[in-house]
């Protein structure tokens, strides 16, 4: 066999061991999206009736809580970017990185300091790399994250959000994370957790022009506050993460589709190579034997003379 057969022979046998690879991986992540779509549907139920009580005694009361209510001078915010543990997801963490940097640029020119908060190994390793200040990171559960993963993150923004900005705490709350529209569309948003806009959050609990109820508050409408918004802040940051976890998911899978079918194409290319080169192999043995033989008939020919 000749070098340059043995060559291609090798490139297709390594490339055909990657298109296993890739091919698991996307059944891997396709089985993977499907779970994580459940779980997205059945949280999204919870967060709208908890967010319904949130606007309803926001709405109803007149309390003056940090929560729910802007500062008049904000000075500094806190930007949470969910990202992914691991990678091979195609643009999923750049475009994700790309919202938060594009916000923090906007919070920046607004005069506003800002601290990052971080979820997922694949943003703690673009900021470290650029050695950009991190607030909180947190690794380890991006693929199946759970609503105790959510209030481990939520702990310390609620707290920062409840101090004085002159403690060390901010006066707004952003996160960004990627939205999973359907298998081929996940896009990357940012949006304010707190203050709440109470005019946009009751367009969204209720979409349909639906009344909200009157409710009586006891201790009183500010306790209620207490008690539920930190609830809220969980149930929204783990809807976000089931979120990004199917949009990774989904990119994954994606992805590896691609790459698997790159390696179907790489395979038939080297196919037909190795073939033009045996066939070339076979035509020059055969010229060569052709050539051998008349060169002895030729050379009997002359001992007969």
């Amino acid at each position: 066999m000749g070098a340059q057969l043995r060559v291609y022979k090798r490139r297709i046998r390594s490339v055909t061991a990657t298109k296993k690879i890739t091919k698991a991986m996307e059944m891997i992540a396709a089985s993977r999206v499907v779970k994580a779509q459940r779980k997205v549907a059945a949280s999204t139920p919870y967060a709208t009736e908890l967010t319904r009580a949130v606007t309803a005694v926001g709405t109803g009361s007149n309390t003056k809580h940090p929560l729910t209510t802007e500062a008049d001078n904000p000075t500094r915010a806190a930007v949470l970017l969910l990202t992914s543990d691991r990678g091979l997801a195609g643009a999923f963490n750049s475009n994700a990185i790309k919202a938060a940097e594009q916000l923090t640029e906007r919070l920046e020119r607004d005069g506003k300091q800002v601290d990052t908060y971080i979820v997922g190994r694949r943003g703690v390793a673009h900021y470290n790399f650029r050695e950009r200040k991190i607030a909180e990171s947190f690794t380890g559960f991006t693929d199946e994250p759970s609503y105790a993963d959510a209030k481990k993150v939520a702990a310390p923004l609620i707290e920062a959000i409840e101090k004085d900005t002159a403690e060390g705490g901010v006066d707004e709350l952003h996160i960004v994370f990627t939205e999973f529209v359907s298998m081929m569309t996940q896009t990357a948003l940012d949006a304010r957790l707190l203050p709440l806009r109470l005019d946009e959050v009751a367009e969204e609990a209720s979409p349909k022009g639906e009344i909200l109820p009157l409710y009586d508050f006891e201790p009183s409408a500010e306790d209620v506050l207490d008690a539920l918004l930190p609830r809220y802040v969980e149930s929204r940051i783990y809807n976000a993460l089931l979120q990004s976890a199917a949009s990774k998911h989904a990119a994954t899978r994606r992805a590896m589709k691609s790459a698997t079918d790159n390696a179907g194409e790489l395979i038939n290319t080297l196919s037909r190579l190795a073939n033009a080169a045996r066939q070339a192999e076979i035509t020059q043995e055969i010229s060569e034997i052709v050539g051998g033989a008349s060169a002895l008939a030729d050379a009997t020919a002359g001992s007969d003379r």
